[in-house]
């Protein structure tokens, strides 16, 4: 009976992932449709074709050296929490599998608990993995938001039109979310008022399974209480981290130069390139949809029409995106397909967890009818 409900629990975790990747895919392409349906592709096609290769590999090897820094990082943290060494290939593998499902879900919510779960089959504590990914996004957030209102500040004609109430937003989502974090990394006392302002109001609002979400949310509270804990022990590598997260993110800016050198294009430097890709990142941040798709591919023919010219346009928006986003996604995909066949009798941490707190709600109902 156990081993049949853990089996329904996988199906219907594979099934929500095949619905999510069925979304993402019809999202594509439904957004290149739209864009494209009025284009010429044979003309599209021999734009592409005529780019010079060698910047579309400094851009692919720019990419990869996004996501190797926050390998890095990640196996930089996990390590001064306690864990075990580790290779540099094991910690790609969990930044591979948080970029694939942050990628096929809303917000890209789904990323990070994923990353935790496997990173507790290969014996990693799940209160280290879910410290790491804070401070992972804290850094994260305060690279996108300093970069980009540095960025706006020296050219804000940038935010002319649509794009400002777009940017606006990007701005506004990041920064709550990091000042939250902050707070409650910092300020316990503040925070415990605000979770109890917060109860209070859910429960007037009689929201439904209410104590379940009381649990949830003190339990989220209580893991940045702990990266409190963490940064006062590891001030140093709490802020190589940080750094680490501004050089990841610095990287990513510089991609669409080379894209734009690429078509042999040189009349903008790498700095006016790179102020543009700060604040269409931050624009586009703030949509939640998977991977951004149909916002990203919109806002950069908007943001770069006059730098890239009529003529160039919507091919290098298509190298821009395959290089930065669709590639490495495809690529990941199959890592997490090997990976979740090697490890699909491996029980994890999380997987005994769960069984523990069932076996003990069981206990207690029995109690009650016994009783």
């Amino acid at each position: 009976m156990e081993k049949y409900k853990n089996m329904k629990l996988r199906k219907l975790a594979n099934v929500k992932m095949i619905r999510n990747l069925i979304f993402f895919i019809a999202l594509i392409a439904l957004t290149f449709w739209f864009l494209f349906k009025d284009q010429d592709l044979n003309e599209l096609i021999n734009v592409i074709n005529k780019a010079d290769k060698t910047y579309i590999f400094i851009a692919l090897f720019l990419m990869f050296c996004v996501y190797l820094i926050e390998s890095i990082n990640i196996r930089s943290i996990l390590i001064s929490l306690g864990e075990k060494k580790f290779s540099i290939l094991r910690a790609f593998k969990y930044t591979a599998i948080g970029s694939f499902f942050s990628a096929i879900t809303p917000a890209a919510t789904g990323g990070q608990p994923v990353e935790i779960y496997y990173m507790s089959k290969d014996g990693i504590k799940p209160s280290n993995g879910t410290l790491t990914m804070l401070i992972q996004l804290c850094g994260f957030q305060i690279s996108t938001i300093t970069l980009s209102l540095i960025c706006a500040f020296i050219n804000p004609n940038l935010l002319s039109g649509g794009i400002f109430w777009f940017y606006l937003l990007g701005i506004g989502i990041n920064s709550i979310a990091l000042a939250f974090m902050l707070m409650a990394t910092f300020s316990e006392k503040i925070t415990r008022i605000f979770l109890k302002l917060t109860l209070k109001s859910m429960k007037k609002a009689n929201i439904k399974n209410y104590n379940l979400r009381k649990q949830k949310l003190e339990d989220g509270l209580n893991r940045y209480f702990e990266s409190s804990k963490y940064i006062k022990k590891h001030k140093k590598e709490f802020i190589k981290a940080i750094l680490r997260v501004f050089v990841q993110i610095t990287i990513y800016h510089a991609i669409p130069y080379f894209i734009y050198r690429s078509f042999g294009l040189n009349d903008l430097s790498f700095f006016d390139m790179f102020v543009m890709q700060a604040i269409l990142y931050t624009t586009v941040s703030g949509i939640p949809l998977p991977g951004s798709i149909g916002v990203s591919e919109t806002l950069f023919l908007k943001l770069y029409g006059t730098t890239f010219g009529t003529k160039l346009l919507s091919g290098a928006m298509l190298l821009y995106r395959f290089v930065s986003f669709y590639l490495y996604i495809i690529l990941f995909s199959l890592i997490v397909i090997i990976n979740s066949i090697k490890t699909k009798s491996v029980e994890s941490q999380i997987d005994k967890d769960v069984k523990e707190v069932e076996k003990d709600y069981k206990q207690a109902n029995n109690l009650v009818y016994t009783n």
